[in-house]
């Protein structure tokens, strides 16, 4: 399976957007990019700029995906998608998700999966985000915030990834401004040393500048 799973640091650190740009530049290039996502939850929550992150993701794949397609379950409550799933009277299946996750990537070139908030999240009991990375066996890109706290956040991600043989493509810090500040700057730098990966910035942009913004990542490094 080629693709990358994108990971955060923390939820709403901009995890959707980094996935969402990464499928709008590949489609733009000619390839044909399908997108998953093992469970949305938060339905209920008032729309943002880019709507919900199945349909987000739906509309920026190039495989033909609807909403559904891209996210098997989907929860009302803003929760972590084991307890939504608790509270719907319902459990959420590891083989599902793979055989979901499997089918969509068998009709594209690349598959880009978007992890639930962080990597040591319970999708179900006994089954973390971290778990359906490693059985996909996708390169991370974990995406993270520019501004204070981000060093320990970033690398304490790295090394959950690290301690179960994840490989760590890339992690893409986000928003990143035109003219970052001296602690973005000074972050930046920090992560990409002790972490030993390469940082990038990804621009802040709307719906219709994901292709642009997504093309400034070095994504032939990371998908050679």
């Amino acid at each position: 399976m080629r693709g990358l799973f994108v990971t955060g640091t923390d939820t709403e650190v901009g995890k959707s957007v980094v996935a969402a740009a990464i499928c709008s530049a590949l489609a733009a290039r000619g390839e044909r990019v399908a997108a998953f996502k093992p469970a949305v939850t938060g339905l209920t929550d008032p729309e943002g700029e880019f709507g919900r992150d199945h349909e987000l993701l739906a509309g920026v794949s190039s495989a033909g995906q609807g909403a559904g397609d891209v996210a098997p379950y989907t929860f009302d409550p803003p929760l972590s998608p084991h307890f939504a799933a608790e509270l719907a009277g319902t459990t959420i299946e590891p083989a599902r998700l793979l055989d979901a996750a499997r089918a969509a990537a068998a009709g594209a070139d690349t598959l880009v999966c978007e992890g639930v908030g962080g990597l040591l999240v319970p999708i179900t009991p006994g089954y973390l985000v971290r778990d359906l990375a490693r059985d996909l066996g996708l390169p991370l890109v974990i995406a993270s915030r520019t501004g204070l706290g981000t060093i320990n956040h970033t690398l304490l991600t790295v090394e959950a990834a690290r301690a179960v043989g994840l490989e760590v493509a890339a992690i893409v810090m986000t928003p990143w401004a035109a003219e970052p500040t001296p602690i973005e700057s000074s972050n930046r730098g920090t992560v990409e040393r002790l972490a030993g990966v390469a940082v990038s910035g990804l621009p802040r942009t709307g719906r219709h500048g994901l292709a642009a913004a997504g093309a400034t990542l070095p994504l032939a490094d990371w998908l050679p």
